[in-house]
């Protein structure tokens, strides 16, 4: 998140941690976790970049259930595109309650073999970790809805409503297909009380240690925003004063030294409550002086400068991220644009942040129009049932790791429920280290003592959401 380790179905090998403690053992320890790697070895092997698409892997998880006694009339599998399928699958229960939904995405971005140590489509098992592309975003926590829904049906249990789990296409790549196509074509596939979405949450560990375990109840909206000049040119020997390269180098100036204004909520104040607990000094007592009302915003200033990550907690954000001008070398330009991406607060709109632009800008002559709008869904509201339980699970499982809702910078397929009303908490029980981050990048890698934990919490965080007691 290097000797080759061959798992069995029980292992015997102990791995040791970081601390000098024994831990346990580095491979599956029942048939429970053996069916879980088989499933993650299966699905990272089946590549589901853009160009394969995913059809394949849901096919493959559909055999599985039907294998284990799902009937077919509850297994789908549907979609815009023979190449780009989703599978749906509904394990029923009493009824007594609302259905649940989980969710997960089967695409994975592309990796080239050239830029990896190994084949990113062969599940690779080396000093404790499993490598391969989509090991941690996010086939892991697709083994692991599989796994567990086999184990429960196995196991007979009854839930007291519907488990609902859904593995999408498109997640990587937009949101022409998964999540927005199910909602759009067959919602009542999908349509719950509430959804928990492992790709929004999991937790951080630090040398070896569990820190923190996120409940994501928001995302910032992602927008992209285009500030263009144009101007007539002319020769670069006859320079004038007016250049679209200089105008617009002025008003990313400008856009660099401001900040829109501190704006915290309901999840973002409690993220900071918790977290307070794990820091010492002046940064604890800003975080827990901003987790009150009002919002102490001498003390939110300081916590933006000491992190870009406490920072953009607590505020819309708007960055220069490409640039482009000229047409020859020796040439006046007659344009220059740049990119501005945004990530916008789940309470803020679009028209505040580009009128925010142009007031900063403030130039009629730089143009500022948006390129892309992600969907904007709003909050969910925090659930004392659900909160509750991953505490409970996460003081059992990790002793002393700090649970907290947090609002997410990045964006999944959480935002576009949210938006058609379906409340999603981003919930996972997969940990990674928080300075060795490798999703989407080179060897990407999860620790097999990682994932076989975050199996156990999910099956204990099923039975638990769907349990009378």
């Amino acid at each position: 998140m290097r000797s080759i380790i061959i798992f069995l179905a029980i292992a015997s090998v102990s791995t040791v941690s970081v601390q000098g403690q024994i831990s346990r053992p580095s491979g599956p320890t029942n048939q429970h976790e053996q069916l879980a790697l088989d499933i993650f070895r299966e699905l990272v092997e089946i590549n589901t970049t853009i160009n394969y698409g995913s059809t394949k892997a849901a096919e493959a998880m559909a055999d599985r259930l039907r294998t284990a006694g799902f009937p077919e009339g509850d297994i789908r599998i549907v979609g815009p595109h023979p190449q780009h399928m989703n599978l749906v699958v509904r394990y029923h229960g009493k009824g007594t309650m609302p259905p649940i939904l989980f969710i997960g995405h089967l695409d994975v971005v592309e990796a080239l073999p050239q830029d990896w140590s190994f084949d990113p489509f062969r599940f690779h098992e080396t000093d404790g970790y499993f490598y391969g592309r989509g090991t941690t975003d996010m086939k892991c926590e697709d083994a692991d809805l599989m796994a567990n829904l086999i184990r429960l049906k196995k196991e007979g249990f009854i839930p007291n409503r519907d488990i609902i789990v859904a593995l999408t296409e498109n997640e990587e790549g937009g949101d022409a297909n998964g999540i927005a196509w199910l909602l759009n074509n067959q919602r009542y596939l999908i349509d719950a009380e509430y959804c928990i979405n492992p790709d929004g949450g999991g937790g951080d560990s630090k040398n070896g240690k569990e820190i923190t375990l996120g409940i994501q109840t928001s995302e910032k909206i992602y927008l992209d925003y285009t500030l263009e000049v144009q101007n007539k040119g002319g020769h670069s020997a006859v320079p004038v004063r007016e250049n679209a390269i200089y105008r617009l180098a002025g008003a990313l100036t400008r856009l660099s030294v401001y900040d829109f204004p501190i704006a915290l909520n309901e999840t973002t104040q409690l993220f900071f409550e918790r977290s307070s607990s794990r820091e010492t000094g002046q940064i604890k007592e800003d975080m827990l002086a901003i987790a009150k009302t009002p919002v102490d915003l001498a003390a939110a200033e300081r916590l933006a400068m000491a992190s870009p990550v406490y920072n953009s907690q607590m505020r819309t954000t708007c960055v220069a991220t490409m640039l482009r001008g000229g047409h020859a070398e020796n040439a006046l330009p007659q344009t220059a644009s740049a990119n501005i991406n945004c990530r916008m607060l789940p309470d803020d709109n679009q028209d505040n942040v580009i009128n925010t632009l142009r007031s900063v800008v403030a130039d009629s002559l730089v143009t500022i129009t948006c390129k892309y709008a992600s969907i904007q869904g709003p909050r969910s509201p925090l659930r004392k049932d659900v909160l509750e339980v991953v505490d409970r699970l996460a003081a059992a499982m990790w002793p002393g790791v700090v649970v907290t809702p947090c609002m997410s910078s990045g964006a999944s397929d959480g935002r576009i429920l949210r938006a058609a009303g379906i409340p999603v908490y981003g919930v996972s029980g997969m940990f990674a280290d928080m300075d060795d981050i490798r999703a989407h990048g080179k060897d990407e890698r999860i620790g097999a003592e990682e994932f076989f934990n975050g199996v156990t919490f999910m099956y204990k965080l099923m039975k638990a959401l769907t349990s009378n007691q």
